[in-house]
């Protein structure tokens, strides 16, 4: 993940330009905006239409073009909400789920917010993936990547890997939502250790695990800091300590020409991408996300198939779009 909120979007959509909303309705917006401001929050607006809409019911959008009438339940239901949001406690616990490629994932403190960076860390592990492969998604906290994996390639079976019992829980109720519980399989452990039995069988190992520095937690945003596992976020005392366990780990399960795909920290490429050289793994390349951050890193293990080579020699429109290409 990187480090920063993730409540600058949930379900990243920008409707068309609407009427005002009725007189009840703008006065709640307002007295929102103006308590979610004062808490130093930069997306008071868009936070207080959330929040009444989440307590009236409706859709975002519902407050301007279809309002319903607000009684004193749902009144009270939006101060609560205003009173957490202003302690800086994500909007998307409060409102219980975030989008990822398309899909609604339920979050809590349990797991990491899906970010859309991770969006195209997915994108690019997608590459990877031949017809009925056998992927593995390391600390799958919410359940949001290998979910994606397995929407986008139904042929394909996938290993959700989590340490944390109460992630699991979080990631076994939202694969049953998305009607995914028969093709992801959810396995309780420290990475490597439930994968015992699958050596040399896995085509691919996606994960975002934690990278930033023990140093730099407590510089954390509120939202982030107070409100998000640690362990899914310190990455130890230079940020590359579990991404270096899972890539001397992966050779022990990938079968040959298998991929290795990881989320990073910004200036972790060249020691990561040189450890995995020195681990056997081969067409080791580098990917930014949208912020031009070197974020994602990649490799083949022995010798590179065919599809490994494309892979790591192409780059998604969106990354292209980006760096203006």
């Amino acid at each position: 993940m990187s480090p920063r909120p993730a409540a600058v979007r949930v379900g990243g959509r920008v409707g068309p330009a609407v009427p005002a909303p009725p007189a009840r309705v703008r006065a709640l917006l307002a007295d929102g905006v103006r308590t979610l401001r004062a808490a130093g929050l930069a997306t008071a607006r868009q936070d207080a239409e959330w929040l009444l809409a989440e307590a009236l019911g409706v859709n975002r959008l519902d407050l301007y073009t279809d309002p319903p009438a607000v009684g004193a339940a749902a009144a009270r239901r939006y101060a609560a909400a205003l009173a957490r949001r202003a302690a800086h406690e994500p909007l998307q616990h409060l409102l219980g789920w975030e989008e990822f490629r398309g899909l609604r994932f339920g979050v809590g403190p349990a797991v990491l917010i899906p970010r859309p960076e991770t969006e195209l860390l997915v994108e690019w592990a997608l590459e990877f993936v031949p017809p009925g492969a056998t992927v593995c998604d390391l600390g799958t906290g919410s359940g949001c990547v290998a979910a994606a994996i397995a929407t986008a390639r139904p042929d394909a079976r996938v290993l959700a890997v989590e340490l944390s019992a109460a992630a699991r829980a979080v990631a076994a109720r939202n694969l049953a939502a998305l009607g995914l519980a028969a093709r992801v399989t959810v396995l309780g452990g420290d990475l490597f250790e439930p994968l015992a039995g699958w050596a040399g069988a896995v085509d691919l190992i996606v994960a975002n695990p934690p990278y930033i520095p023990t140093g730099a937690l407590p510089a954390l945003p509120a939202e982030v800091r107070a409100w998000e596992p640690r362990r899914a976020l310190d990455g130890g005392s230079d940020g590359m300590a579990v991404s270096r366990r899972i890539i001397a780990g992966a050779p022990g399960v990938l079968a040959g020409g298998g991929a290795l795909a990881l989320e990073i920290g910004e200036g972790q490429a060249p020691p990561l991408a040189a450890t995995m050289r020195a681990r056997g793994f081969v067409d080791v390349t580098t990917r930014h996300d949208l912020a031009g951050v070197e974020r994602y890193l990649a490799g083949a293990f022995g010798a590179a198939s065919a599809r490994g080579a494309r892979a790591a020699r192409a780059r998604p429109a969106a990354v292209r779009r980006a760096e203006g290409g």
